[in-house]
């Protein structure tokens, strides 16, 4: 069961998406991926850091001569990833056949016409963690394959708890008060999550406000929801966070990485993170190995909601050999490779099966915490436009958080600007 440093790069690369380049066009309503055509398949991914890619093709081609796969690896980085994605489908370029998308793209690339339909019948989607299957959808039909998925997660250093007695968690209401109150006796600073104006700020703000019931976007971009209470409660407890001073003013600059530091160096009580924390905040070198632990995120009255991370798998519309390709793609996400994806690659899989398999959670603890997570999670707001509508989140909750604007007035400045990218999208909006 390999958990090493160049596992837990590898599950970040799949965890953060950085916006880019808008995708325009419409749904394409052709055939099915798998109508015809087989032969030689190329995989297209953002850098495979573990390594764990190549041998599982190796085993591909051995048992389908003259339908060998190959892989191209892109940057790591998700937002170059995309562009040279972009590039390529928007030329024409027949070069790749199956491209391992974030799940926020699913419903950009599927509007702009660049993957092909696939038939739900030909995957066996009912043995899924059922809230991955949605993020492959876009107008009502499955455009890709949950290929691994990804879920927030509330670190916490369970030694200073349990010296106070306390216990992880439950609310916002008891993660303040611990934050607050408890962290600086230790000589901790209380709260921080991934609040630079990036990508992961969009997946920050998205989780508070649905964690308190609201919404940003409905009808797949078209209508506008983010005006609501329920949005003004999600961004308050970010901004309040930061002007009462548990969450730290210097988190304002962090991303990923700079936060999931900050915790394994005993600088945090608790942390909003990906899974791939676990493995690198429990290995050697971390100042808080074996006094830590990972629960669901908390939210106003009880468990919160996380935003679906991952990526999944689909089918090029200009492959030549589509029907290879869906192959391939079953193969990639049967439950015999999506053990390896989790134990080779450090993935979260999307086999629900695996996240109750005694063996796997001996060696990967947070497994029932993170089922939890996944099947309580929601994916990102659906948009043709998602990338200008993330930066639109990224701006507007950041300057809430850095005090440049209250919660009230962020959110109707939100609401106008996701209003103005709808009509600029598709027509005026349906607005609520």
């Amino acid at each position: 069961m390999r958990w090493t440093r160049a596992a837990g790069r590898g599950l970040l690369a799949a965890a953060v998406v950085l916006a880019g380049y808008a995708g325009l066009g419409s749904p394409a309503a052709g055939p099915v991926a798998h109508a015809g055509g087989r032969g030689p398949v190329t995989l297209v991914t953002a850098g495979d850091l573990t390594d764990y890619l190549d041998p599982v093709l190796e085993d591909w081609n051995r048992a389908h001569p003259g339908e060998e796969a190959t892989l191209v690896e892109l940057p790591d980085s998700a937002d170059e990833t995309r562009a040279q994605m972009v590039t390529g489908l928007r030329s024409g370029s027949s070069r790749f056949d199956v491209l391992n998308i974030d799940v926020a793209w699913t419903s950009e690339f599927a509007a702009a016409g660049w993957i092909a339909p696939v038939d739900p019948g030909r995957f066996p989607l009912d043995a899924f963690l059922p809230p991955v299957v949605d993020t492959a959808t876009f107008g009502g039909r499955l455009y890709a394959v949950p290929y691994v998925t990804n879920a927030g997660l509330l670190y916490y250093r369970s030694d200073v708890l349990a010296k106070e007695g306390e216990r992880p968690p439950r609310t916002w209401a008891e993660l303040e008060r611990l934050a607050s109150e408890v962290a600086p006796r230790h000589g901790l600073d209380g709260y921080a999550g991934q609040f630079l104006p990036y990508e992961g700020l969009t997946a920050n703000a998205t989780e508070a406000v649905r964690s308190a019931g609201g919404s940003l976007l409905g009808d797949e971009g078209a209508t506008v929801t983010a005006d609501s209470g329920a949005t003004v409660e999600g961004l308050a407890f970010l901004a309040d966070g930061v002007r009462e001073g548990w969450i730290p003013k210097e988190s304002l600059t962090w991303k990923e990485e700079e936060s999931r530091q900050a915790f394994q160096n005993g600088r945090l009580l608790f942390l909003r993170n990906w899974p791939y924390v676990y493995a690198l905040a429990g290995g050697e070198g971390s100042k808080v190995a074996g006094r830590f632990g990972a629960v669901p995120l908390p939210g106003p009255d009880g468990p919160g909601v996380s935003v679906l991370g991952g990526s999944n798998l689909a089918v090029s519309s200009l492959s030549r050999h589509p029907e290879t390709a869906a192959d391939l793609i079953a193969y990639l996400t049967g439950e015999q490779v999506q053990r390896r994806v989790l134990t080779e690659g450090a993935l979260p899989p999307v086999r629900a099966s695996l996240y109750s398999d005694p063996e796997l959670v001996r060696a990967f603890p947070h497994l029932p915490a993170l089922r939890k997570s996944v099947l309580a999670a929601e994916p990102r707001p659906k948009s043709p436009r998602y990338d200008q509508v993330s930066l639109v989140v990224q701006a507007v909750v950041h300057d809430a958080m850095a005090g440049r604007q209250t919660p009230r007035q962020a959110v109707a400045r939100l609401a106008r600007e996701l209003r103005s990218l709808a009509r600029a999208g598709a027509g005026p909006s349906r607005e609520d």
